[in-house]
């Protein structure tokens, strides 16, 4: 019987069970094993605050990569968004199932909507920059915890509205609590975001059929781009590849944390040079002014 190492939240419970579920269909059993990280203890500090780790040893993977690597669990089920660019030496993402909405939301009330200096939560920079830069007015606040922790948090009043990513909302069957979905020229995702990431040990191939070969392909381009930039946690960058007919589509963003600075451009080139794309349009990200806010960033 295979196991699967996962997070203890409720979205990621219901994302291994998806896994298990998937795999079921493919006439695999499989039991869940909750492993707790290193982000699920540290609840009470913004991500952007932790310093070099984040993007380093991978808060929220670092405790299932060491399971993976000593063989207590056969896969980890992570959000993408989640893994470093770079896995630790043995292991690999064996596969990306077909992604959810890549969207940023905002529940409690729309952009239009928030009176000025209105208080609105968020646990990204990413978000922190781009909402700075659409609306200066706001007063953006961190928050952290689960999905429901931080639906709690608003329904309670200490915001007026707080922003998630819509996959984590339309995956627990809360989408009707979605006031607006952001587009993505107002509100570029993070890199993975909407995605699954299966990791296994290199050895390990029972799960290779769950890859999509679509979603791998964006992913791919989204996370050249990142590790080319060097940014992790400490500095807003947004990344969104697409497939428009057989064409690979990359969109991305460097934002200073207080979104007064945003360098955006887009590339576009063939499916199969994924990885390329990412990297040139980071080269040129940085040749356009990135470098200043990466280094200032500490990235």
């Amino acid at each position: 019987m295979l196991v699967i190492g996962s997070r203890g939240s409720q979205l990621a419970l219901w994302q291994a069970n998806y896994i298990q579920q998937r795999l079921a269909s493919l006439g695999l059993d499989s039991r869940i094993e909750v492993i707790l990280t290193t982000g699920d203890r540290i609840t009470n500090v913004s991500l952007s605050q932790l310093g070099p780790m984040t993007s380093t040893k991978g808060l929220f993977t670092k405790e299932l990569e060491e399971a993976l690597l000593d063989g207590r669990i056969h896969l980890a089920v992570h959000s993408l968004k989640d893994m470093p660019t770079e896995l630790p030496p043995g292991l690999r993402l064996a596969a990306i199932p077909a992604r959810e909405d890549v969207r940023d939301a905002l529940i409690g009330k729309s952009l239009a909507e928030l009176p000025e200096g209105a208080r609105v939560g968020t646990s990204a920079l990413r978000r922190q920059a781009q909402l700075g830069a659409l609306r200066p007015d706001l007063v953006i606040e961190s928050v952290r915890g689960n999905v429901d922790t931080r639906l709690r948090k608003l329904d309670e009043g200490q915001f007026d509205a707080i922003m998630l990513a819509a996959a984590g909302l339309l995956r627990l069957g809360w989408g009707k609590r979605i006031t607006q979905y952001m587009s993505l020229d107002e509100m570029c995702p993070a890199a993975g975001q909407g995605a699954l990431a299966i990791e296994t040990a290199n050895d390990f191939h029972g799960v290779d059929l769950l890859d999509d070969p679509a979603a791998r392909a964006t992913i791919t381009a989204e996370r050249s781009l990142l590790q080319t930039l060097g940014g992790g946690c400490q500095v807003p960058i947004g990344a969104h590849a697409s497939i428009v007919d057989e064409t690979l589509r990359l969109r991305a963003i460097v934002a200073s944390p207080d979104g007064a600075v945003l360098i955006r451009q887009q590339s576009e080139g063939p499916v199969s040079e994924a990885a390329d794309l990412g990297a040139r349009l980071a080269e040129s990200m940085i040749e356009g002014g990135a470098r200043e806010i990466l280094d200032d960033g500490g990235a």
